[in-house]
């Protein structure tokens, strides 16, 4: 199992090289960023950065932690102009971005452009068009591509990411159709646990929920005749009403929990004082250091 954080871009870079320079001496196996224009309450009105520069900044201020969206989606993006962008990440940090990508959601993001929100089917069926022309775009010099939602017409990117054939993806995805996505193309795939339950479901019952999702991925990667073991599965942690942050003991637990489900990468937030990802920073830092170790 690996450990992995989430630093949110709140910080000016003088303080936010700091912290990332400390997520890669905690010795975490990657440092993610959230890639939204603004986001939810608290955080709608305060200090917000922009993804891919700070990744950039970050990538120039460390030497061997990974970095990666968690998660990039079709809101704002657009898959050429993105592959232009990630392909960049890829070389200055010498190769070590993962892209996670999802579908998004109504929200900030959504009405941004000042367009009408998508309906659900609209959305998966962009998500449907967007990751395969990413794909496309990441592993060939050149594309041309016409779909419904977008298209590419002699797009270039050479030389090519420093990650063959490419960049990996972490695909975030629920349902059945993003389950296909992520066996058809991902290298991971990315849960924050169900969320038809999420208003309702108690901590004893959330790895149940998450194997059942986990048995939902397994079947669609036999589908599209793929090993399942070849998927990364990745907990987000925050959005479920376990703890993991308490303590280091409480971390441990969840940890055992979840490797014994078959999740082999958790991701904790870099904590934020007086938000949902408030924790102890001297628990946080016990839980980089000593958590994992303590498994067996």
């Amino acid at each position: 199992m690996r450990l992995s954080t989430v630093i949110l871009p709140l910080y000016r870079w003088a303080e936010g090289k700091e912290v990332w320079e400390r997520a890669e001496e905690l010795g975490f196996h990657t440092a993610y960023t959230y890639d939204h224009l603004s986001w939810r309450i608290p955080f709608r009105d305060g200090p917000w950065f922009g993804a891919v520069p700070t990744l950039t900044a970050a990538a120039a201020a460390t030497k061997r932690i990974r970095l990666g969206t968690m998660v990039t989606n079709p809101n704002f993006r657009h898959p050429v102009t993105l592959a232009k962008d990630l392909l960049t990440l890829d070389d200055v940090s010498g190769g070590r971005i993962t892209v996670g990508i999802g579908a998004g959601g109504n929200g900030f993001d959504a009405g941004v452009l000042g367009r009408p929100e998508w309906s659900p089917r609209e959305r998966a069926d962009r998500f449907g068009e967007f990751v395969p022309l990413l794909d496309r775009l990441l592993t060939q010099d050149a594309t041309t591509s016409e779909g419904r939602f977008y298209s590419a017409h002699e797009a270039r990117n050479i030389p090519g990411c420093v990650q063959r054939p490419r960049i990996p993806f972490t695909v975030a995805g629920n349902g059945p159709r993003g389950m296909r996505l992520a066996a058809e193309y991902g290298q991971g795939w990315v849960t924050t646990g169900d969320p038809k339950l999420a208003a309702t479901i108690t901590p004893r019952e959330c790895p149940a929920a998450i194997r059942a999702q986990i048995d939902k991925l397994e079947a669609a990667c036999e589908k599209a005749g793929r090993d399942p073991d070849e998927l990364d599965k990745v907990l987000l942690t925050a959005f479920t009403p376990e703890e993991p942050l308490a303590s280091l003991d409480s971390f441990v637990d969840f940890a055992g929990r979840y490797a014994e489900l078959g999740i082999d990468e958790i991701i904790v937030h870099w904590p934020v004082p007086g938000t949902m990802f408030e924790a102890d920073m001297g628990v946080f830092e016990r839980v980089a250091t000593e958590g994992l170790k303590q498994l067996g």
